[in-house]
Order: structure tokens, then C-alpha cells, then sequence
């Protein structure tokens, strides 16, 4: 395999950090261009040494002379702020991985769609919010866009075997999270720290809340009604705590494929840091047998409405996807900082959503627009459950 030119945004998250890991074990095959963080300087600057990046780029323009600091001397170009994303996603790379957490991640990925080459997926916010504006600059430039979030790897896997049209049913899977069998009443007491103890994945802070509320289903679904296009009527979801399918895929003959896998997202990376080949990884071989059984049941939307605010805004189409993202970000973020109850969380959203209804966006700018607004009104009844 030529040697890949690789930029990684979001390179100290989970997902990032995965993505080293699988590169640091065939590094003849990897030339690091650029690699990205919000602001954990220290841990980018390791990282780049480790790797030899072309360039660090730092988004919190307050931590870039930490960064310059820990990268003097290596001929490592430091950089920050937004603008210097939106730049190091406009280099030479052949394939890069978007993980940047929210809807931040847009503009780089957005960049990186138009220079035409792939782009491996895993900042879920900026295809909820803008997936329209993803899609047509993939389209427009040839870029190609690999979904890396374990549900939409598997369906990506799964329609190897037929063609679009054929499908009859498209099926996401989900844990469930770590509050799958509470009750409403239950759920109201639970504490920050307990929702991001997720029962099978080791994920970031957001994430890891998102999966209790499952609104990062909800956001999947929105996701896979842009990259398979089969109509949001034939997408949905099913609830399997072991986390072992990760999607199906339902053909017309009533033949179901379905992609398994130990909960390990160097899998799904690997797969698309290869494809179309494989690639060998460190992960854990699914053992059936030890795992001896598979559950599944329907999701609960009385107990979990985000899956059902998703599936609407989504139904609504426009800027309601982008509204819906920013308002959950706005309410995850109060509730890991011990401000408002779990169950909040889904209220402020729904509250949101009502509040108003934006034009459709015809650009970035109006995408960002609807975003700022949602997250103005997402404040304001923030601040009234507070007092």
C-alpha cells in the first residue's frame, strides 16, 4: 500500500487517540500531515512528536504559545485558532479523520470535503447540522466520505453486498446506555458521573451522556438518513445491550445482513483507514461462545424521547436538525456541570425545537446562524429551570 499522507482533527479525543494508536503500529505506512486539538496543548504537542506531524494546530487560541513552548526545537509548525483548522484541513492529505466533538467540527470538515479526497467521519454533529451542505460538497468535488460511528460503519460494510435500491430496511443498533432499565423517576436523581460510566464503550464525556439519553441514536439516525438515502421511514432503531451487531441491513428478498464486532473502535477506524483493503488490529476477536447470547428490544421513547426528537426535526428538515444539535449541546453541557437534572436534558431540547422555525439554510452561515439562535433560546430556558 502507498504510503497514506494522514490528518487527524480531534487528535487527543478517544477517537483520535485510537487512530494514533493504529498508525504508531505500521508508521512506514502513515505520513503524519496534520494533527489537531481543542485545547489540550501538552497532549498535542506528544502527539505530534510522537508522529512527526507537519503541523499542531491548537483551536484555543490562548494555549498556542504552550504549544509553540512544547514544540521548539522539532520543526513542528504550531498554529491556532479557527481560521488555522479550517487552513491545515486544505493541505495535502489523502485521507483525514474528522473527531472533533460538535458542531465546531463543521468548518474543517467542510474543508475538507472540497479539496476532493477522503474524509473518515466521525463528528456525528456536523452531518446532523448541516448534512445537506456535507453532501453536496462531497459530491460536487469527489470526495469520498467514510462513516467511522460503529452503526455506520456496519451499514457501510453490510451494503458491500447489494445495491441502494434493493434495500428494504436500514437498522441501527444501540446499547441502550447505562440507564436502559431505570425508571423516569429513577433517572431524575442520576449523577453526571454515572452517565458516563457506559457499559460497553470507552467514549468522551458528551458522547458518553448523549448514549445514556440516547440522543447519539437519534443523531445516527439523522446521519444515516444523509449517507443512505433509502428515506427516514426505512431506517430504525433496536435496542441490543451487548453491543455486539452494530447495524443491519434488510434487502427487498427479506435477507438481512448484519455486522459484528467487539466494541472497540479501532475496527471501524481501521476499516476505513484502510479501505477498500484490511488491516490488521490489537482488538479482541468476538468470542460468541463466552458472549453465549444476543438481546434486543424496542427503544423506549416515553423514557428516552430523544430518539423521537430526532426522528421529527429530521421529518422537519431545514435548520431543525442543526437546532436540535446545538440546544442537546447546550443542555449536555449543564448537566455535566451539575446544573440542571437528567431528565432536563431532553426537555430543554423538545422546549427548543418548539420555540421557533428558521428558514432553510441555503449556507454555512446560515447553518451557524440558526445555531447561535438555538443555543440563545436553549440558554434562556436553561436559565428558568434554574430558578
Amino acid at each position: 500500500m502507498k504510503r497514506r499522507r494522514i490528518s487527524i482533527f480531534g487528535a487527543t479525543g478517544s477517537v483520535g487517540q485510537s487512530t494514533l494508536d493504529l498508525i504508531g503500529r505500521d508508521p512506514e505506512s502513515y505520513e503524519v500531515v496534520a494533527l489537531t486539538a481543542n485545547g489540550d496543548a501538552a497532549g498535542l504537542a506528544a502527539a505530534a512528536r510522537a508522529h512527526d506531524a507537519r503541523i499542531a494546530v491548537i483551536a484555543d487560541e490562548g494555549r498556542y504559545s504552550a504549544l509553540k513552548d512544547a514544540l521548539a526545537g522539532t520543526g513542528i509548525e504550531a498554529a491556532a485558532g479557527e481560521q488555522a483548522l479550517v487552513d491545515a484541513a486544505r493541505l495535502d492529505a489523502d485521507w483525514t479523520m474528522a473527531a472533533i466533538v460538535g458542531c465546531a467540527g463543521l468548518p474543517p470538515t467542510l474543508a475538507a470535503l472540497q479539496q476532493g479526497r477522503t474524509v473518515a467521519l466521525a463528528n456525528k454533529e456536523s452531518l446532523v447540522s448541516a448534512g445537506a451542505l456535507m453532501m453536496e460538497a462531497a459530491r460536487a468535488s469527489g470526495a469520498i466520505m467514510l462513516p467511522v460511528d460503529s452503526e455506520h460503519n456496519a451499514i457501510f460494510q453490510c451494503l458491500g453486498g447489494g445495491r441502494m435500491e434493493e434495500v428494504r430496511r436500514i437498522t441501527l443498533t444501540a446499547s441502550g446506555g447505562p440507564f436502559r432499565t431505570f425508571t423516569l423517576e429513577q433517572m431524575r436523581s442520576v449523577t453526571a458521573a454515572q452517565a458516563v460510566r457506559h457499559p460497553n464503550w470507552s467514549m468522551g464525556a458528551k458522547i458518553s451522556i448523549d448514549s445514556a439519553t440516547m440522543m447519539n441514536k437519534g443523531l445516527e439516525l439523522i446521519e444515516a438518513h444523509h449517507l443512505f438515502p433509502v428515506g427516514l421511514d426505512r431506517i430504525g432503531i433496536l435496542v441490543h445491550p451487548q453491543s455486539v451487531i452494530h447495524s443491519l441491513v434488510e434487502y427487498r428478498d427479506h435477507s438481512t445482513l448484519a455486522q459484528l464486532g467487539s466494541p472497540d473502535m479501532r475496527i471501524p477506524i481501521a476499516h476505513a483507514l484502510a479501505w477498500p483493503e484490511r488491516i490488521e488490529t490489537p482488538c479482541m476477536p468476538l468470542d460468541l461462545v463466552t458472549i453465549g447470547r444476543l438481546d434486543f428490544e424496542a427503544p423506549d421513547e416515553e423514557r428516552f424521547p430523544a430518539t423521537r426528537l430526532a426522528r421529527e426535526a429530521a421529518e422537519a428538515g431545514g435548520a431543525c436538525p442543526a437546532i436540535l444539535n446545538a440546544a442537546n449541546e447546550v443542555a449536555v453541557e449543564a448537566f455535566l456541570r451539575e446544573r440542571i437534572n437528567f431528565l432536563d436534558i431532553a426537555m430543554i431540547v423538545a422546549e427548543t425545537l418548539g420555540r421557533y422555525s428558521p428558514a432553510q439554510p441555503q449556507g454555512i452561515e446560515d447553518i451557524f446562524t440558526a445555531d447561535r439562535e438555538a443555543r440563545r433560546v436553549a440558554a434562556t430556558i436553561l436559565e428558568r429551570v434554574l430558578h
